[in-house]
């Protein structure tokens, strides 16, 4: 086998065309926001007599391009795929919803570019699937392709991978460090994030190409460290409105869905003409006397479900934790350790659920406070406060200090810990034994649940332990990802653990906006970046680097330990952004601004815009 350098070299070219005006779903879709770009070959290898291995380097979403410059004779096999069986053999049975397909070409015209006829995959392709335009017809995920019967010199074919994405700048954010492994974990979950975009809307990936809107939460947070790029989630969160899905969690994701887009934007336009829809999808009609919600009341009626955006009213929530569950799991039923629940007690006062709750009430209460709507903010307030006394008077158990599955439960589990310590609702003198708890439980969860479980691990001074998650090399882990060979986020840790699973999901992007907002410490604290808070908690990284774009420009930051053992930090903001660099906790008293020597006032230091220089001794 040997590498044809000399047709590499032919083809290295790459170049961007817009898609013309289309209807994702009922949906405009602006010329310019989809684009279609080509690939060329990083990699041809002859692997027998007139057959022919391809690497395109990433996976991605499109076709395939074609030229010859000779007349053929005979037909030509070609082998589409994202999965390698053998060293520069694509895997023809792949498993799950792992993309092949083998696609066979006769009366091939010569010095005449086509794209691939691919077949459509019905699931993905019909209702509820999010329709692709007419121009861009049938595409599929593959990274690989293999060639056989071309009983001609390869010099004389041309080949590039066609992709299509939503407009994505590949410039507008960065990330490095000293640890080699997370640095693959941002690359891995950065091009999930591009990849994934070619629907124009936030999708739960190849399989279904479905909106849900905990996928798209994920989705829109990670997407918003690494390009300022808004009108795809705000368009996605629209969908969500007149298209929810059923598990009540999901519901509950849709205020975060706005809110957030609202603190990265400064846009309050979607909160006022969705500010009724918002306040019925907080699932508050659901209530009990104590401010507890469950998806069993009888006040799930047909016409809240209409209230809340389903079409056919006679549908129901399930609330649903984490996914998979077990595969022996019942309604309501202690659940095995199969699934991702971590033996999650499906009782009907659900823990998780009313973790949820809690933070749609406070949000809610920060949501109608911008929009001055005085009374209601007081109301979400003064119920967000009633639903956090009641989850720690009653599904907190005092003896263990850590929290159980829900009412009348015995069973603890990583969610009933992990949601409460994210959404801050653990009472401080409990914080540390639920963090105990936690640590114990190591990644009982989903690729969909380390969200929460990264948040509430940095909330709570555990940064050592949440890096040691994010730069994991077991099977249940991003690292495992790229080894097996993917270059996206897969649905689940392994295939194993969900037989089914895709190699592009974007709700396992966590790391990118953790990484970001969490490790770097990078948030909005005013919105709209009228002011940032930067905290980092770099743990045991020596240096790292990072661009994080926002809608008034780019953000830089630099680390790295001196020789002195100290630290320096290079924070550079864009213009008319202004902040505070919160100092971490393990420094000394010696601070230095820009080489002169300040008195940090409650371990803060004040950020202007342009170039800050932070030492600290």
């Amino acid at each position: 086998m040997k590498t044809l350098k000399s047709l590499i070299s032919l083809i290295s070219f790459f170049f961007s065309t817009n898609i013309c005006f289309s209807q994702f779903g009922g949906i405009a879709i602006s010329p310019g926001e989809l684009q279609s770009s080509f690939v060329s070959p990083q990699q041809i290898i002859k692997v027998g007599e007139n057959h022919y291995f391809i690497d395109f380097g990433k996976d991605a979403f499109g076709t395939l391009e074609v030229l010859t410059q000779m007349k053929l004779s005979d037909s030509v096999i070609i082998h589409l795929g994202e999965k390698l069986a053998a060293p520069n053999k694509i895997d023809r049975n792949p498993g799950g919803t792992i993309r092949y397909q083998k696609i066979i070409l006769t009366d091939i015209p010569v010095n005449s570019k086509f794209t691939l006829n691919l077949k459509a995959d019905k699931r993905n392709t019909n209702p509820p699937a999010v329709a692709l335009p007419d121009t861009v017809g049938v595409i599929m995920p593959f990274r690989y392709c293999e060639i056989e019967n071309f009983n001609a010199p390869i010099t004389n074919l041309i080949l590039r991978q066609k992709v299509f994405n939503y407009r994505f700048s590949e410039n507008n954010s960065y990330f490095t460090c000293s640890d080699t492994t997370l640095n693959q974990v941002w690359n891995l979950c950065k091009h999930t994030i591009k990849a994934t975009s070619f629907c124009g809307l936030y999708i739960d990936g190849d399989r279904e190409r479905t909106p849900y809107e905990a996928d798209a939460f994920i989705n829109q947070l990670s997407h918003y460290c690494v390009d300022n790029e808004y009108l795809i989630a705000r368009r996605t969160n629209e969908y969500f409105i007149t298209n929810p899905t059923w598990p009540t969690e999901w519901i509950l994701h849709t205020v975060l869905l706005f809110y957030y887009d609202y603190l990265y934007t400064g846009n309050k336009e979607p909160l006022i003409k969705y500010y009724d829809v918002l306040k019925a999808k907080t699932l508050i009609d659901l209530e009990r006397e104590d401010g507890l919600i469950s998806s069993k009341s009888k006040n799930l009626t047909p016409e809240l479900m209409s209230k809340l955006g389903f079409k056919d009213n006679k549908q129901s929530l399930r609330d649903i934790v984490d996914w998979p569950p077990a595969q022996s799991a019942t309604s309501w039923k202690l659940a095995t350790n199969e699934g991702e629940r971590d033996g999650y007690e499906m009782v009907e006062i659900n823990t998780v659920v009313n973790s949820f709750h809690y933070v749609n009430l406070q949000l809610m209460a920060e949501i109608a406070g911008s929009l001055n709507k005085k009374e209601d903010s007081i109301y979400f307030h003064n119920k967000s406060v009633l639903v956090k006394k009641s989850i720690n008077q009653k599904l907190l158990d005092k003896t263990s200090g850590i929290y159980v599955d829900g009412e009348n439960s015995k069973h603890s589990s990583l969610h009933a810990n992990m949601l409460p310590l994210a959404f801050d609702i653990v009472p401080k003198k409990y914080a540390d034994s639920v963090v105990s708890f936690i640590k114990k439980r190591g990644m009982a969860c989903s690729v969909y649940g380390t969200q929460y479980l990264l948040e509430g691990l940095y909330k709570h001074h555990s940064a050592d332990y949440a890096l040691s998650l994010m730069t994991s090399t077991s099977d249940r882990s991003w690292w495992n990802m790229v080894r097996i060979g993917s270059t996206m986020a897969l649905e689940s840790w392994d295939m194993k653990y969900k037989p089914n699973s895709d190699w592009n999901h974007a709700w396992g992007t966590a790391p990118a906006n953790i990484i970001t907002r969490y490790m770097w410490g990078i948030t909005p604290a005013k919105p709209g970046f009228e002011k940032v808070h930067i905290k980092p908690q770099l743990a045991d990284l020596t240096f790292s680097k990072i661009k994080v774009p926002t809608i008034k420009g780019a953000i830089l930051a630099e680390f790295k330990e001196t020789s002195k053992k100290g630290q320096l930090f290079i924070i550079e903001l864009p213009q008319d952004m202004q902040g505070d660099f919160v100092l971490p906790q393990h420094t000394g008293l010696k601070v230095l601004i820009n080489k002169k020597k300040v008195i940090p006032s409650n371990g803060k230091v004040p950020l202007n815009s342009g170039l800050t220089r932070i030492e600290i001794n």
